[in-house]
């Protein structure tokens, strides 16, 4: 058998078994993403997020979160946390926000590590890795939900449970989902009407959420919030403009959007500041 021979069965053994993930550098920078076949955490030079004070009509879930991540990055105990409701509320922007302002107060030693919800079942791998650091880690998975023959769920309870390791305790975990218990109302009933048993069918997958122990609802905003959004974004990135002629525009804006939220404003926004030759960074 010839070199070059042995160097492809080399090559298809190691991409069937890679080598395990040497210790992560979490001093490359405050923002990983988590990445499998193969593992790796890739640092984040740039997070894309805004600043606390910009999100507007959100006060009390707000509050909540980060009197939370405050604890955590204390070293004190603190909760999971789910945040769900209307699209475009600002629910993974309140995150990334958070763990910004947090860093601004001297709290470097706080991670903020994105895992997408097709990789949750390395979830176990993953948390191997932080478990062993000396940071702390919030565990973000954005968009969080599962379809009838979801089995993703079950790896999530690792991070919500632990196991028999129990959850590290320099690791906790914030989810946002459009949903409240993270699956379709019609699928919820669906298995009532035609499971043998109701209850427990349900229960399996409903009770998923209760393994938070923070639920945070985001509702649609009403107009007035969402014009104190623009305002802010006006007042924040120096875009002068007369007041009656912005509001003529963004409620005509939104009109055409059949909506009104966080992410409309936002797009609203970024149309204003181009058309007065602003770049956004």
């Amino acid at each position: 058998m010839d070199q070059t021979t042995l160097t492809r069965i080399a090559e298809a053994l190691e991409r069937m078994a890679p080598a395990p993930l040497a210790a992560p550098d979490f001093e490359a920078a405050s923002a990983f993403v988590w990445h499998v076949e193969p593992d790796r955490l890739e640092p984040v030079a740039k997070i894309n997020r805004v600043d606390l004070d910009l999100l507007v009509g959100i006060n009390r879930s707000r509050d909540t979160l980060l009197e939370n991540t405050r604890r955590f990055a204390r070293g004190d105990a603190a909760n999971n946390a789910l945040l769900w409701g209307a699209r475009g509320m600002g629910k993974s922007s309140l995150v990334k926000a958070i763990h910004g302002a947090l860093l601004a107060d001297d709290h470097r030693e706080l991670k903020l590590v994105e895992l997408q919800r097709e990789d949750l079942p390395s979830v176990a791998r993953l948390l191997n890795h932080l478990r062993k650091a000396p940071h702390r880690f919030i565990l973000f998975c954005d968009d969080l939900s599962f379809s009838h023959d979801d089995q993703h769920y079950k790896s999530l309870k690792a991070v919500l449970d632990g196991g028999i390791k129990g959850r590290p305790e320099n690791v906790v975990f914030y989810a946002t989902s459009n949903r409240r218990h993270l699956m379709p109302r019609d699928m919820i009933e669906n298995e009532r009407s035609s499971a043998i048993n109701p209850s427990e069918a349900v229960e399996e997958k409903v009770s998923l959420s209760d393994r938070f122990g923070l639920w945070l609802g985001f509702h649609p905003c009403d107009q007035d919030e969402y014009l104190e959004m623009i305002s802010g974004y006006c007042l924040a990135h120096g875009v002068d403009v007369d007041r009656e002629v912005m509001i003529a525009e963004a409620i005509e804006w939104q009109a055409t959007r059949g909506a009104r939220s966080g992410r409309v404003a936002w797009q609203f926004f970024t149309d204003l500041a181009g058309r007065h030759g602003i770049a956004l960074g």
